[in-house]
């Protein structure tokens, strides 16, 4: 074994946090991330808690961003993200983050990957190479640095800090190519276990598993805890994960569904009602449009992925889909309010129809992030 030593940020972005690594400081040879990324995050570990490494134990808490130079003339940097498998020797690349994506602007502005600003707000145009499109982040900055301290709150992180808006820049079809990847709005599957299951299939910044709740043997209002005790209940969502993902065009067929772990993602909805977070304190049911309680790389979702809350917030615009049905009604150029377990979050998402289906020209977010710690990370690769 051999201990090495590599420059790197971690950083908080959203409800999930990650190591940073600018592109130069890391292999020409991609195949040769994988095993320094495992490393870095302790993985993998049988106990699920990565101890010997950076990692928190959690899918939101295991994940590795990479910036550098853009490719491209319409974008300031290239990012890609990569989701490390807590306890499997695994890299999965095949979806985004969109949590993630809000510390890559300031860390750019830090990093002097971008012209320093010279007014009070930085816009940096981030093409994401998992997904091939544009995310422009808008935060504010002060004497040319990313500013950190702000009264903006979200759910399911303490404190408050500078505001980071997200734009999603046509966002359909990140994956699959098509906002609705089989052209239906809501397509039925025999899933093992559960029977026939509706579904709404959409790719709107990453491919999503929309169901109700109640179709899949929910009460509603279940906890992500309550949840993953149920093994029962996560190996029938792994096959309805898994025969999402062929239908999508995304794997074959069952057995490589199996392997890309990152997506699909899969979000159980309700219709408003009163619930209790995971801090104790209840929400009432008028705060909300919808709720939804997620499954991401094989674990439930303490809050919501932000690219599940894109695809959400698109579907819920389009008539006829599983969340069409359970959102609460209202100007269809307004803002979703969408409940998940550690509190709420607010997406704004433009879809238009067109002759042969929908257009989603933008999708608006905004978040959090703070940089943690940075300088070099240690790893143990085998010689």
């Amino acid at each position: 074994m051999s201990v090495h030593a590599t420059r790197a940020v971690f950083m908080r972005g959203g409800t999930s946090k990650g190591i940073i690594f600018r592109a130069e400081d890391l292999p020409r040879d991609r195949s040769a991330w994988d095993p320094i990324f495992l490393a870095a995050m302790g993985s993998p570990d049988p106990s699920g808690r990565q101890l010997d490494g950076m990692g928190g134990g959690l899918s939101s808490l295991s994940k590795i961003c990479v910036v550098g130079s853009s490719t491209r003339s319409d974008a300031d940097v290239d990012y890609t993200f990569a989701q490390v498998a807590v306890d499997q020797a695994a890299v999965d690349y095949a979806a985004n983050c969109g949590n993630m994506s809000s510390a890559i602007g300031p860390f750019a502005v830090d990093e002097a990957l971008v012209a320093a600003p010279t007014g009070d707000e930085a816009v940096v145009r981030m093409h994401n190479t998992n997904t091939g499109k544009i995310i422009v982040s808008r935060f504010p900055v002060k004497d040319g640095r990313p500013e950190v301290e702000g009264d903006f709150a979200i759910d399911g992180v303490a404190g408050s800090a500078a505001p980071i808006r997200l734009d999603f820049a046509d966002p359909a079809g990140s994956k699959t190519g098509a906002l609705l990847p089989t052209g239906n709005v809501t397509d039925e599957f025999e899933v093992p276990g559960f029977g026939a299951v509706r579904v709404s299939l959409i790719d709107a910044a990453n491919p999503t598993v929309l169901v109700a709740a109640a179709d899949v043997g929910m009460r509603r209002i279940e906890s992500p805890i309550a949840i993953e005790r149920d093994r029962d209940l996560m190996h029938r969502l792994e096959n309805l994960r898994r025969i999402s993902s062929v239908a999508m065009g995304i794997a074959p067929d069952l057995e490589n569904a199996g392997r890309i772990v990152s997506t699909p993602k899969i979000g159980m909805l309700c219709a408003p009602i009163e619930t209790t977070l995971l801090s104790g304190r209840p929400m009432a049911a008028d705060s909300t449009d919808i709720i939804v309680r997620a499954i991401s790389v094989g674990q439930p979702h303490r809050a919501v992925p932000l690219t599940l809350a894109l695809c959400l917030a698109v579907a819920c615009r389009i008539p006829g889909t599983v969340a069409h049905r359970l959102v609460r009604a209202g100007p269809s150029s307004a803002a979703v309010r969408i409940g998940h377990p550690s509190g709420s979050m607010l997406v704004a998402a433009a879809v238009t129809e067109t002759g042969d289906g929908y257009d989603v020209p933008f999708a608006t977010i905004y978040r959090t992030a703070r940089r943690l710690f940075q300088g070099e990370v240690l790893y143990s690769l085998s010689t």
